[in-house]
């Protein structure tokens, strides 16, 4: 009996990662986009993990504790105490803001729709924003301004004189999207809407910006027209902007409005007009991806994007479709933009993926969707990605853990600090409730 017990707890030591004076080593299994999603490497509290591949370590990552920034007080239904956010002032104070709002079109723009609070001491403890704080954000311009997107509450389509509509389409999960020609929409349907900051002042005013694409094509959702033109804004060494924006609608060569793609637009004067760089259509892979052809409307969504820093640009796209979890795609562009690589699927699941590149070269990617991971690529591309690093446990596909909305901001020369939401947090009274939590990483490569 004792010989049967001590080969039985060889077995299970041989089958979990090797775990030593709280340091977790980690051989790679390179999960597949066409497996069942299921949990990759715990990293749920204080670790450091050394991260192997055919044997040989090519990058450690050490995380803190996560931290909680603010715990609900009440049970909260969808879309309230997520979607958290976060960003740096210019005198390095961390600002993190979380959505508390029903998850709908109504909701855009809506005053009061979010809770903000503030870190002085580099995100150990917080408290509530004091008003004389700028509230930085953004891309900082050559010129010294700051701009980020700007987000106006939807228009009810009752109170709009439109032009005839190019199609009507239902996703199959229930959204109705009508579209029209952006060019033929009256003017406050047009355009760009931005926030900027301009040097040496500390007020954001709002501004509208002209968007020349001709293809372009805006959209009712669900009864109500919003101006969504969402992405991240990068500045290029030649000092003008590129943004990589979706909802990606447009009119094709044969005048049809196929699934969104993701669309780049270059500015050369700070961001006063946005010209069409290139896109990414919507190019499903059907062997890795074989519910590609059923997303009709929604077809790459939430694209991260990030110039690297040997000039390549990389984006990171999500699909979904209604039918459960979705792989994320990966492209590549070495004309800024103007032509990409056909995306390849390269997880499994992930919504809202957020991309970042530290000083060592390393590749962060923070996504969502079961729980929050982290993966990252130490290649030059952004090709070879890491297994996912789980920041919070998971028993099943279904069960909600997290929002699955994560985002990240620099810490550090080859750190960052990660912010996402817990759907599981119990208080002091052992009660469920959200919370919103942030933790710092640190990336060592073994260059």
């Amino acid at each position: 009996m004792k010989k049967i017990l001590f080969f039985l707890q060889i077995i299970i030591f041989l089958s979990c990662p090797l775990k030593v004076n709280s340091q977790i080593v980690w051989e790679e299994k390179g999960y597949k986009s066409t497996e069942r999603v299921k949990q990759g490497i715990p990293a749920f509290g204080k670790e450091v993990i050394h991260y192997k591949r055919k044997g040989k370590t090519v990058l450690t990552v050490k995380l803190d504790e996560p931290v909680v920034i603010d715990v609900a007080n009440k049970p909260e239904k969808w879309g309230y105490f997520q979607f958290p956010s976060i960003y740096k002032t210019i005198d390095g104070i961390l600002v993190a803001t979380w959505h508390m709002a029903e998850d709908a079109v109504t909701s855009y723009g809506l005053v009061g729709g979010s809770r903000s609070v503030v870190s002085y001491d580099d995100g150990k403890t917080w408290c509530e924003i004091n008003n004389s704080i700028p509230s930085v954000g953004g891309i900082e311009l050559p010129n010294g301004d700051r701009i980020k997107v700007y987000t106006p509450k939807a228009i009810n389509r009752r109170d709009l004189s439109l032009p005839d509509s190019l199609a009507t389409v239902k996703e199959n999960y229930g959204r109705t999207f009508i579209y029209y020609k952006m060019s033929e929409l009256p003017q406050e349907l047009q355009g760009v809407y931005l926030s900027r900051m301009k040097k040496g002042e500390n007020t954001w005013k709002i501004e509208k910006a002209i968007l020349n694409d001709q293809s372009a094509v805006r959209y009712i959702d669900s009864g109500w027209f919003p101006v969504v033109w969402w992405g991240d804004m990068q500045i290029t060494p030649d000092g003008s902007i590129l943004a990589g924006i979706y909802p990606g609608f447009y009119l094709d060569k044969d005048k049809k409005v196929p699934p969104s793609g993701v669309i780049f637009y270059r500015s050369t004067d700070n961001g006063k007009s946005w010209n069409y760089q290139g896109k990414i259509p919507y190019q499903p892979d059907l062997t890795t991806d074989p519910n590609g052809m059923k997303r009709i409307a929604l077809g790459y969504t939430e694209p991260a994007s990030v110039l690297l820093s040997n000039g390549i640009y990389l984006c990171v796209m999500r699909t979904t479709d209604g039918l459960g979890n979705s792989p994320m795609y990966v492209s590549h562009s070495t004309d800024q933009g103007v032509s990409w690589t056909k995306p390849k699927t390269f997880t499994n699941s992930g919504v809202l993926p957020k991309l970042l590149q530290l000083e060592n070269g390393s590749i962060v990617l923070a996504s969502g969707r079961p729980g929050i991971q982290l993966r990252f690529a130490i290649d030059e591309k952004g090709e070879l990605w890491t297994d996912p690093f789980e920041m919070l446990p998971f028993e099943n596909l279904q069960g909600e853990v997290s929002c699955g909305y994560p985002d990240i901001v620099p810490a550090g020369p080859n750190s960052f600090h990660l912010i996402y939401s817990d759907f599981k947090y119990q208080n002091k009274n052992g009660e469920v409730r959200k919370a919103i939590k942030i933790r710092k990483v640190e990336v060592i490569t073994s260059k």
